[in-house]
């Protein structure tokens, strides 16, 4: 089994990536955004992280363009002074749950490819989380008496059409 690390591009710039299905943050190293205007945003409340045997508190994330194989996406990373070496290769980022998911991307460990049909494809279908546990917990909310206009809004889905350009 391989891990999948690819280079792909950061607000113009090539970095080596790792795309990590177990880790839900992204993480890009902070000397890749320190000078980009407008790129932080504090976070409401800090909170700890642990990455590499090392625990921090995260302040702020950095709001990010990239693309993966010419694709374009955005996400927000925790900014981090280093990620260290995996494989012979010196990390610029780790691609976490919080920017596979959104984008659909899915990884195959067992060739080191990425599923970019999410990207490619640039529509995706939101559930409110009341609609996704809706989803998964049907049994339950059987049970419950609602009025149709509230079990309507239950199953109601937004579609999102991100556009090009």
């Amino acid at each position: 089994m391989s891990r999948v690390i690819k280079t792909i591009e950061i607000e113009g710039n090539p970095v080596k990536a790792l795309f990590d299905a177990g880790t839900f943050h992204t993480f890009i190293l902070q000397s890749l955004v320190e000078t980009l205007p407008n790129c932080f945003a504090p976070v409401s409340m800090p909170y700890s992280v642990s990455l590499c045997g090392e625990t921090f508190e995260v302040r702020e994330l950095a709001l990010i363009n990239g693309k993966i194989q010419g694709l374009d996406f955005s996400t927000s990373a925790i900014p981090v002074r280093s990620l260290g070496k995996i494989d012979g290769y010196e990390l610029d980022a780790i691609i976490g749950r919080i920017t596979m998911d959104p984008w659909e991307i899915k990884v195959s460990p067992t060739d080191g490819s990425l599923d970019l049909e999410g990207l490619r494809r640039r529509t995706f279908t939101e559930y409110s989380m009341i609609a996704r546990r809706s989803i998964v917990a049907n049994q339950r909310l059987s049970r419950i008496n609602l009025d149709p206009k509230t079990a309507r809004l239950l199953g109601e889905s937004v579609e999102t059409s991100i556009l090009d350009g």
